[in-house]
């Protein structure tokens, strides 16, 4: 059953939104001009051939090894699974992870991610602002990720705005207009999967998304906590505590600590056994 819960902090105003349950929504997002969490708790080569003479026979010569052909990343959900409510985890028993990434305020971060995908065959879900020009940036390593199902674009509204501050109109034009953009750049829509900034909403909120075709609302149950500008040891080592079996994992697209962890992460997924997948890989949509 949904309920209401008043959040009141240094950094923001009164809000009211609607949860499940207590669950660590930590490090959730940041406005677009200003660092800002949607809760402040935090829980906390060697080298390749060998060199030889100009003298030496041609056919004493060795190689160097053909670089690896990057992994072909398939979708690994055989039979997608039926979405209820708004998630928070992912439903039902197994060893997989959503790794979702939000905003996009940082291009040197976008493609950085958008590149890792490509060499490592990780399955991402970017809940996107469209008002950022990050995208369109790297849409030379995005959109074939993106055609391939690799990396879906969810919607996290055109500009981050607060939901339950706007009136149902607001909330529309919000995805709607964001959606009109991911149309442009990546030829498909964003629905049915949509964010609310903050993680911001209540029962109008849900209602005005889903008369614009948005009934699939995504949370997350643990964050990088990279929503404002930490260390990368310090996004490790929130990875190590929230990359779970089942878990919607969130991190942001907005400064660049997590570059240089993100291999690091993926060692520790495969580590522990967990499968990486999109929302759409899981629920379908």
């Amino acid at each position: 059953m949904l309920r209401s819960m008043t959040i009141h902090n240094s950094l923001f105003s009164r809000r009211t939104f609607v949860v499940g349950s207590i669950i660590p929504l930590i490090a959730g997002c940041s406005s677009k001009n200003t660092v800002e969490n949607a809760a402040e708790t935090r829980f906390i080569a060697a080298p390749t051939g060998t060199p030889h003479s100009d003298d030496a026979s041609p056919t004493a010569a060795v190689d160097s090894p053909e670089p690896a052909e990057p992994p072909v990343s398939k979708n690994p959900i055989a039979k997608s699974h039926p979405w209820k409510d708004i998630q928070y985890r992912l439903a039902g028993e197994g060893h997989y992870v959503a790794w979702t990434v939000d905003d996009g305020a940082n291009p040197e971060t976008v493609r950085a991610y958008a590149e890792f995908a490509a060499k490592t065959g990780t399955r991402l879900t970017f809940f996107i602002n469209g008002s950022y020009d990050s995208f369109e940036q790297n849409l030379d390593v995005l959109a074939p990720l993106v055609t391939s199902g690799q990396i879906q674009i969810g919607n996290h509204t055109w500009s981050h705005a607060a939901l339950t501050d706007l009136d149902d109109a607001g909330i529309i034009e919000e995805l709607e207009k964001n959606d009109r953009e991911i149309e442009r750049l990546f030829g498909m829509s964003s629905k049915p999967y949509f964010r609310p900034p903050y993680g911001y909403y209540d029962r109008r909120v849900l209602d005005a998304a889903a008369r614009a075709g948005y009934n699939w609302p995504t949370l997350w149950y643990g964050s990088l906590a990279d929503s404002s500008p930490i260390t990368s040891e310090e996004i490790y080592k929130y990875a190590s505590t929230y990359a779970n079996p089942q878990t919607i994992l969130i991190g942001h697209l907005n400064y660049t600590g997590v570059i240089a962890v993100l291999d690091k992460i993926k060692a520790l997924l495969d580590e522990r056994g967990l499968v990486t997948v999109t929302l759409r890989d899981y629920y379908g949509g």
